[in-house]
């Protein structure tokens, strides 16, 4: 199949039909689905339609990674449109949902949205949607964006790392709310919260366990206390982006339990890396909240068993290499961020399949809930008429390695 080709059809002996792996041509006419028929067998006019037959490589919805941070305009040396969808679509990413931060200026008004919209259009290769963000006295934009189209909005209830977008306050949050209330939008939290307990210890900050003691669980524990206590006050969708601790999961089943219209995202790094192997000074590690132990890691995976947590996403948010000060290994002056964006399925593949996992659980956790999450689950995440015709093609038993090297990275423009 040539790059670029028209195709008609998709031929497998494996397509992924509701939770059903088995034999299916899917039709595509216009960029939807036409139709889907079980089995191998193809249609009367199968001559003038370009098929493509794959063999036995699965064929499932493109995944909807739906925190994604491309950082354009304004730090696009950190990452743009242009090289931010191609990672997405290398990965079978085939949607991509756009955060209000890093970029210059950031997505809190209808005309920086507007701006953003502007930049993005095309550089896409895969579809992009938008999140808007709550800054303390932008509560006036929010429904004007709504009416524009963007999938929600996030805040931050901790410094967000960039000036431009501010944390909000108790104040601030209710504002928001109140704005929010019947619009049927949903409000992300970054849920990490200053608490007196969590006062920074003294350590040497090249070692990744005095860094980690900066970030205690405890944060994301009050923090979450404050949204689940907005969400039963308001009964606005709120949702908890990129959960690391699992300390605060009996809080989240305590508000869903009492009718919280609360969703809960973790990412692909806090499932697959442990902080007991994070080396002195290995600052490419660095992510808030951080990466924790092995044994909270097993409790993440647990819950996602348990449906206490949704979904899983990337959180992909670079930056240029100095930022990450490699060269000093200071995990306190580096910039907190894991770039993962292509290699989320198979990352999430690799240790869910040796947990019992089906292929169905990744079509439901990477795609089909959040593309709920963004109000697109009428035409993503599923391989049905109708939908958009955006497949991911893989072949899940084959295995490659991903190689980080420092000094790889010292040979990159910009470093």
């Amino acid at each position: 199949m040539e790059l670029g080709a028209t195709v008609r059809a998709v031929k497998s002996r494996r397509v992924l039909l509701g939770d059903v792996i088995q034999p299916a041509v899917i039709y595509v006419r216009d960029g939807k689905i036409q139709s889907v028929r079980p089995g191998s067998a193809l249609s009367e006019d199968e001559d003038s339609c370009e098929v493509w037959d794959v063999g036995d490589r699965v064929v499932m919805p493109g995944l909807v990674d739906s925190h994604v941070h491309v950082n354009e305009p304004g730090r696009t040396s950190w990452e743009g449109f242009w090289t931010a969808t191609r990672a997405a679509a290398a990965g079978g990413v085939t949607t991509i949902v756009d955060m209000p931060l890093n970029s210059i200026p950031p997505t809190t008004t209808l005309g920086n949205l507007d701006e953003k919209m502007c930049v993005a259009e095309g550089q896409c290769f895969v579809d992009t949607a938008f999140w808007g963000g709550v800054i303390p006295g932008n509560q006036l934009e929010l429904r004007p964006m709504v009416l524009a189209g963007v999938a929600g909005f996030k805040c931050f209830l901790i410094h967000s790392g960039v000036d431009e977008f501010p944390h909000v306050v108790d104040a601030d949050l209710h504002a928001a709310m109140q704005q929010l209330q019947g619009t049927g939008t949903v409000l992300l939290f970054h849920a990490e919260k200053e608490v007196p307990e969590a006062i920074e210890e003294s350590g040497d900050p090249c070692e990744y366990s005095t860094f980690l003691r900066s970030r205690k669980d405890v944060m994301e524990v009050e923090a979450i206390r404050t949204v689940t206590q907005l969400c039963l006050q308001y009964r606005v969708r709120c949702h908890i982006v990129h959960l690391s601790s699992a300390e605060p999961l009996a809080l989240i089943r305590g508000a869903r339990a009492a009718g919280a219209p609360l969703t809960v995202e973790t990412t692909h790094h806090y499932l697959t890396l442990s902080s007991e192997d994070i080396p002195p000074g290995a600052t490419q590690f660095k992510c808030c909240p951080p990466i924790r132990s092995q044994a909270n890691q097993e409790q993440l995976w647990a819950a996602l068993k348990a449906g206490d947590i949704d979904m899983v996403v990337s959180d992909h948010s670079p930056c240029t290499p100095d930022l990450k000060n490699l060269d000093t290994g200071d995990f306190s002056q580096a910039w907190g961020g894991i770039s993962s964006l292509q290699f989320g399925l198979s990352l999430f593949w690799t240790s869910a399949s040796g947990r019992g996992f089906q292929l169905s659980d990744a079509t439901r956790l990477l795609s089909r809930n959040t593309a709920q999450l963004c109000c697109l689950d009428d035409r993503k995440g599923s391989l049905a008429p109708g939908y958009d015709a955006d497949l991911v093609i893989w072949d899940p038993e084959r295995e490659f390695v991903v190689c980080y090297s420092p000094e790889l990275l010292q040979t990159l423009p910009g470093y």
